[in-house]
This record gives C-alpha cells, structure tokens and sequence, in this order.
C-alpha cells in the first residue's frame, strides 16, 4: 500500500488529485490561473469541496481561458452567481474576473505570468523534508512576496496561505512529507 501525505482521504478523486497533480510543476500559464482561482475559491472551505466542483468552475468559467474570463461582463457575474455548481460567493466570484483582467497585465508585463510566479523561488522547487503535517507552515517568505507582488498587480483573494497554497499545488515547493511515495518523485 503506497503511503501518503496524512490530509489525503480515502476519497479516490483526493487520492489521485495527491497522487497525479498536487506537487507537480506547473509551467503552462492557463493551469496556473485555474490552481490560483481555485485556491482563492477553497478560502473557508475544505480543499475537498472545490476540487468535486472542479468541473462545474471549468463549465462555468470557459475552461480557465483567462481571456474569455477577463471579458465576462455584469449579466456574466449574474450568471456565475446563479450556478448551484460553483461557490456562489459575490466577492470570490469577482476577484475570479479582476484577477483575470490582473493575470493579463502580468503575461503583458512580463511574457507570461508563469515568469513571475516562479520568480520568488528563482524558478527552481523549494524542496522540503518535512516528517509530519505539523512542520508544515501555512505560508512562509516566499508566499508572503507573492501576496504582496500579486496584490500591487491588483489581484485579490491572494492572502499569504492562499499563495503558499498555490505554490504548494503548483510544485513550487514539494510538501509531500518524506515518507510520501511522492516526496521522492518529485524531489
């Protein structure tokens, strides 16, 4: 039996969420827009509930096409609101098309935002040795420059957890803890 990260249940869309994505490096500028909202949406709630609404936010926010999604208009916001299969959350639901306008400026001003976010670990991934989920912190250094950064750029629902969160999903930094079949992969 493979071991795991301790929050892993035995819910199988967790368990190969943590097995096949959780930890992996992300380069591709619409998967990286897709894990920020997403993390910005999990705020309050259990990481569980937005991944078996996955879906429903690729349906409903034309498959993270950050373009589409920075075009969306009032009658767009109603929709989203309306949408039992999303967080239904006002504020959330904005922040998801102004930190599309903000992902714009940022490919703009940088070539690519993927550039940047990768930029506060000078593009490697920080590996961890943590032994238990206790060691692990909720945000750190790095995540707190991302905050700051993204927040300058206009983007919102970007709290320090919420970016260490991010970098955690998106392999910035490898949290498996040690004695995770994946530690080791992906080290």
């Amino acid at each position: 039996m493979k071991q795991r990260c301790g929050w892993v249940t035995a819910d199988p869309l967790y368990m190969t969420y943590h097995d096949e994505e959780w930890g992996v490096p992300v380069h591709d500028d619409r998967r990286l827009f897709e894990f920020l909202i997403l993390e910005g949406a999990q705020a309050g709630l259990s990481w569980i509930t937005i991944l078996r609404k996955r879906e429903n936010y690729r349906r409903a926010l034309a498959r993270f096409d950050v373009r589409k999604v920075a075009g969306f208009s009032a009658t767009d916001l109603q929709r989203l609101l309306a949408d039992p299969g999303i967080v239904r959350n006002r504020l959330k639901l904005q922040a998801t098309i102004d930190n599309a306008r903000a992902f714009l400026r940022v490919q703009k001003d940088e070539g690519s935002f993927d550039k940047l976010i990768w930029s506060f670990t000078d593009g490697t991934t920080l590996q961890n040795r943590w032994r238990s989920l206790k060691e692990v912190p909720a945000d750190t250094t790095e995540a707190q420059a991302m905050s700051r950064a993204l927040k300058q750029r206009g983007f919102r629902f970007v709290g320090p957890t919420i970016c260490y969160a991010f970098m955690q999903a998106v392999g910035i930094v490898n949290d498996h803890v040690v004695d995770c079949f994946r530690h080791r992969q992906l080290r």
